[in-house]
Parts: C-alpha cells; structure tokens; sequence
C-alpha cells in the first residue's frame, strides 16, 4: 500500500511538474528480475523521480548524494523509498567509506530488487556528460563474480527541454542492456580496476547516444540557434525528436566547425542571436511578418479569449499563486546547487498544496458545515489541474500579445532582422542537406519545408 502511495506520488509529481513527459526504449526494461538503471544526472532528485515514475518496475533502491540528507524535509521521503546515501570523496576526503553502501547495494541485487545509480556521481549543469565514477561498473562485475550474472545494466538518458521551468517537457529514453556476460567476468576476474574501467567507459559511450552532449556552452548555444531556424515554422517536434535533432546538429556541428563556410554561418549566426537579444524577441516572432490587419486581429480574438478565461482563473489563480510564489522561493533561496531548483520546487509543492487544502476545507466548513468542507477537499486538488490549464492558456495569450506589439513598434528592424533569418535559414538548410547522414531518419519532409 505504501509502495504504490509512493510510486503514485512520483507519477503525480512528474506529470504535474512536466507539460509532456515521452518514453523511448522501454521495451529495454525487463518486466522481472534484477536490474541495474544507470542515468545522466541533470536535475538533482527530480532524475530519479522522473526514473521511477515512467521505468515500470518498483522498488527501485537509489545510490544518492549524501548532501541530500541535508535538506531535513528531504529524509522521510529519501528513508521510505530506501535510499542509500554515498559520500563523495571531493566533499569528505578520506572519511568517505562507502563499503557499506555498497554491501547494501550488493544485497539488493541478489535478492532479484532493482538499483537506480548516477555515474557522474553527482547532479550538474554542464553541456556534457561528465566523467562517469566506476561505482555502477563494480556494482555489477562484482555481483556477477559472486554468482548473479544476469543482472543487466540498463543505460536511462534523461533530457529536459527546460529543467527548472514548471510544465515543460521531458524525454526518458533506456537504452539497450549492457550484459555482464562471461567475457566481462573473465576480464574482471584478470583485472578488476582495468575491467570497471573499460566497462565504465563503454557505459559512458552509450548514454552519450541518449542525451546531448556539446563540449561547451558556445557550441551548444549555436547549434540550438541553428537548430531552431532549420525547423519549419509548422512542424510540431516531440520531446524524443527535439533531443535528437539536437544531437544531430551537435556531431554535425563539432565535425565540420573548421571549414570555411562553417565559420562564417557560425559568426553570422552568433551576431543574429545577439541581436535579437538585444531587442529582447525570440526567433519564432520573426516567422511570418505581420500586417496591420493582421496584428488588429490577433490582438482583439486573443484580448477576447482573455476576457472570456480571466474570470475562471482568476479564483484559482489567487488560491495557489502563494503556493507559487513559496515553491519558487524555496528553489532558488534554499538550493545548494543550480540543479537542486526544480526538485526543490516540486517538493515544496507537494507538501504545501496538501496543507492549503486542509486549511480552506477547515475554514469552509467551520463556517458553512462539515458536509462543505468535506465536498472542498474533495474538489481542490481539481481546482489545482484547472488552475495549471488556466494560467497557461492566459500566460500564453497575453505573452503573444506582447510579441505582436513590440514587433509592430520595432518595424522597421524587425524587417531587416527577417532577411536576415530567411539567408541564414537557406544557408543552413543547404549545409543539413550537404553533410547529413543519409541513414538517419528525416525528422522533417519536403512538405514540412514547402509549408514554412
């Protein structure tokens, strides 16, 4: 009964936080059986939420950071679902003994339970992949040498289009198994360190095929801008294709970034950013130029729209907003590291949300009868999903308000900046069609193209 309060609380929290969650390869994940989940670690204790909401399979026993204890509201939550804390040795020195995590880790594993482990070793916010620890790689040789050898590592990539931003969207995709087959027990038992090495190694290869990976901020920043003006104005991308898309700008970017024309479309797509930086409008504005008549009406039905849906969020909107407000305080005031904000965010949430429900179910019901009270409680967590729906739809309708009227004052550099982007979309294409591998699906047709 707890288990599955727990689980369904991951998945509550998961599919509240993101808009759109898509799962690839989960016909990877042996429905039975011991199994190891080894992920990138982007975002803090979200990953193994996110981990243990869409994997299918429970309990999943977690290796965390031993910092997380830290946060005192954190240690129910982390001691029910059976989390076993590591201490790294960057924090502790040479006080970080983990022998008895790992005996726990060993245990679980021979008892046929499941085991989610991040390489890294610990939560980051860079470009790449960081160099992975040899912890999940002598995890399984070592079970495998004491008699379970059917204990396959499972590779998650977990990306997010937006990490810390509140309904965005996410890609969870487990790779194929890694087998310790005999090959690998012969090389462990020849060499232990040089086998985790190589084993580790070859673990990194192929979470680097899940997630993107740029080897700095630069590069990842320009093959983002490229990306967004390749894409047709009316294609739709789903998570798992926004990922690879961005892959493959990425390789394709780091392959041929010497050439003559490559710098050039890099300079001059790096100056196009910077501009509209400056002029603070986003790429997707300078798609289609909008007349006078056309800016009339977008800005009357979607005034009217707003008319029509502020009375319906404005209650609901005023009930959580402080809810809101706290949530993303506790982020970013409380947070020991930039990739602690989102779960911090959700956390918080989770437990204020059931106590301003209570509290208003109280009120309501002291003051109009039990009966009242107890119909609200019921009712609120609805209010809440509505509410999320409203403010959306209303944050949307007044942001696009906004862009229609700043690029109507800008005129005149608004065009120009237009021009600029149809060359650089031409040139970008032409570049894609030149070098892409013509092996790899297309994301996009000719009708997509033909339509922006």
């Amino acid at each position: 009964m707890i288990q599955r309060l727990i689980v369904s609380t991951f998945r509550l929290v998961a599919n509240t936080f993101f808009r759109h969650i898509e799962i690839g390869g989960i016909e990877n994940v042996p429905e039975e059986g011991p199994v190891i989940f080894a992920g990138n670690h982007p975002n803090a204790l979200m990953d193994g939420w996110l981990l243990v909401a869409k994997c299918g399979r429970w309990p999943v026993f977690f290796l965390a950071n031993a910092k997380l204890w830290n946060y005192r509201f954190l240690v129910p939550l982390l001691n029910a679902t059976g989390a076993v804390p590591v201490y790294r040795r960057e924090e502790h020195g040479k006080d970080a003994d983990n022998s008895d995590a790992f005996e726990r880790l060993y245990e679980l594993i021979e008892s046929g339970e499941c085991i989610g482990i991040f390489p890294e070793g610990v939560s980051h916010v860079e470009s790449q992949l960081i160099k992975l620890k040899t912890g999940t790689a002598r995890i399984a040789l070592t079970v495998a040498d004491r008699g379970r050898t059917n204990v396959p590592i499972i590779p998650v990539g977990l990306n997010y289009i937006e990490r810390h931003r509140f309904r965005s969207q996410a890609y969870i995709h487990f790779g194929e198994p890694i087998e310790i087959d005999d090959q690998w027990l012969g090389r462990f038992r020849d060499d232990a360190k040089q086998a985790a090495d190589d084993l580790t190694e070859h673990l990194g290869d192929v979470l680097r095929t899940l997630t993107v990976n740029a080897p700095d901020w630069r590069t990842f920043r320009i093959t983002q801008t490229a990306r967004r003006l390749y894409k047709p104005a009316t294609a739709q991308l789903t998570p798992g294709q926004y990922v690879r898309l961005n892959r493959r700008f990425v390789t394709q970017y780091l392959r041929d970034r010497d050439e003559p024309e490559v710098v050039a479309l890099t300079t001059d797509l790096e100056n196009y950013q910077a501009r509209l930086d400056l002029l603070g409008l986003k790429d997707y504005q300078l798609r289609k130029p909008v007349t006078p008549g056309v800016l009339f009406r977008k800005v009357l039905l979607r005034g009217l729209r707003m008319l029509i849906l502020l009375p319906l969020a404005i209650p609901v909107a005023i009930l959580h907003l402080p809810i809101g407000w706290t949530a993303a305080a506790v982020g970013t005031r409380f947070s020991y590291e930039e990739d602690d904000i989102a779960t911090l965010k959700a956390f918080s949430s989770l437990l204020l949300l059931p106590l301003l429900y209570i509290v208003v179910a109280v009120a309501i019901g002291t003051l109009a009868g039990f009966w009242w009270g107890v119909l609200l409680l019921i009712l609120l967590p609805f209010s809440f999903f509505a509410a999320v729906r409203l403010i959306e739809a209303e944050t949307g309708l007044l942001l696009s308000m906004v862009s229609v009227l700043r690029l109507a004052w800008l005129g005149r550099e608004v065009e120009d900046l237009r021009e600029v982007r149809a060359d650089l979309v031409q040139r970008i294409r032409e570049r894609v069609e030149k070098s892409a591998d013509p092996n790899l699906e297309r994301i996009f047709t000719s009708a997509d193209f033909n339509a922006s």
